[in-house]
């Protein structure tokens, strides 16, 4: 299936979009992955730093005569704090289990001797995760306790919540994860903005090719039909050719017109060229263009004072003549003969006729590139306004109170 060359650019666009994404948030989700993994490993740190404080400040506690004894670690504040300890034979030749005085978390003494037991038994510290009676998640570390003759003889083992860690740290998830679901989003818009600029000269380029067609063929339809008309007649009426010959040179002269005026405005809109800006007399350019305009039994009268403008006079001079062959077309009533009447003065060209005017629901859509009214051309209008906002000027329609449309062409005026 074929697609358009605007459909082609939309597609790119969005792949474009979907690609910045995806690179952008294959980044991010490493980063909060990391940031993640970092964050668990350091609470498990703090939490095996702040145990291995009290099992290696209670072994120290610990005196060791005749028989263990725990009068100092009875009288160290340690023994009324959290975490709690419990020092524990394992297995180790049988001593009297001492318990801290407060117990912080309830912890099965099964269990806590079980990781005494390991750690005599290794001679290595354990550390792990167990649970409490209640299921509650702790951290644990069993430190082997050492005679002066170098034998185990029982292990320290200090227990920690591990519950507010935990929560912390599933907090921290849910911002990070949350953080970086919302940058995605948010890259995900810049991205797509992004990829419009990126292609927006390519779609500027291809509206301009598109413009440029339908304008060229609007422009040229009448004169291709009159001239087909005239080869038409001149075929059947040999004895007419020698008038119908010059009309014949005249409209391929206008047509040829026609064509450098359009090429010319699409080399300008691509900035290939440049506006040929010179300060030039109006009054003197409206009148040239009406006295060199057939009117065909149309009523064309000029009023018109000194005013210099500075400005393109090839572009403007287009620009009348489209407001021109407007009215001349569509400023009439049925059954009679077209009445225009144009005024210049003070940097502005007045165009108004006598024909039904333009809908006042249709009057803004009056300029866009393809619309008409009462049917009016659109693209005519459309390249006067362009010939406007070129110049830094504007054009303007409204419906005068008596009947018939006005067109305001208003130019900046001369500083020269």
């Amino acid at each position: 299936m074929n697609h358009s060359a605007a459909d082609r650019l939309r597609r790119l666009r969005w792949t474009l979009t979907a690609l910045f994404t995806a690179m952008n948030a294959i980044g991010l989700v490493v980063l909060t992955w990391f940031v993640i993994s970092e964050d668990g490993k350091r609470g498990i740190e703090q939490t095996d730093a702040e145990l291995h404080r009290i099992t290696s400040s209670v072994s120290r506690l610990v005196g060791f005569d005749e028989a263990i004894q725990f009068n100092l670690v009875n009288a160290d504040v340690l023994n009324a704090g959290c975490p709690q300890f419990a020092i524990l034979p394992g297995g180790a030749p049988t001593f009297q289990p001492h318990l801290s005085d407060r117990q912080c978390v309830p912890m099965d003494i099964g269990v806590l001797n079980g990781l005494a037991a390991e750690a005599v038994g290794s001679g290595n510290l354990v550390a792990g995760y167990q649970e409490g009676t209640g299921g509650e998640p702790v951290r644990v570390r069993a430190e082997p306790l050492i005679s002066r003759d170098g034998t185990y003889i029982g292990a320290v083992v200090a227990v920690a919540d591990a519950r507010p860690e935990q929560q912390r740290h599933a907090e921290l998830v849910l911002v990070v994860i949350g953080g970086c679901a919302v940058l995605i989003g948010g890259l995900g818009a810049a991205s797509h903005l992004l990829s419009g600029r990126s292609i927006r000269p390519a779609a500027a380029a291809l509206q301009q090719q598109e413009v440029l067609l339908a304008e060229t063929a609007h422009d040229l339809r009448t004169p291709v039909a009159a001239l087909r008309a005239l080869a038409e007649t001149a075929l059947d009426n040999p004895t007419q050719r020698a008038d119908l010959l010059p009309r014949t040179v005249q409209l391929a002269a206008r047509m040829g017109s026609i064509i450098d005026d359009l090429l010319a405005r699409a080399r300008l809109a691509a900035g290939v060229e440049q506006l040929t800006i010179q300060p030039v007399w109006l009054d003197q350019l409206v009148v040239g263009v009406v006295e060199d305009t057939r009117t065909d039994g149309a009523q064309v009268t000029v009023t018109a004072a000194p005013t210099k403008v500075d400005a393109d006079p090839v572009l403007v001079q287009r620009a009348i003549g489209n407001l021109l062959d407007n009215a001349m077309r569509y400023g009439r009533q049925p059954g009679s003969d077209a009445i225009v009447h144009i005024t210049v003065a003070g940097g502005t060209v007045t165009v108004a006729d006598h024909g039904p005017g333009i809908d006042a629901e249709a009057a803004a859509d009056a300029f866009d590139r393809f619309s008409s009214t009462g049917g009016s051309s659109g693209l005519g209008l459309s390249i006067v306004r362009w010939v406007a906002q070129a110049h830094n000027g504007t054009l303007a329609v409204y419906n005068a109170d008596e009947g018939g449309a006005i067109f305001e062409l208003r130019l900046p005026l001369s500083t020269s």
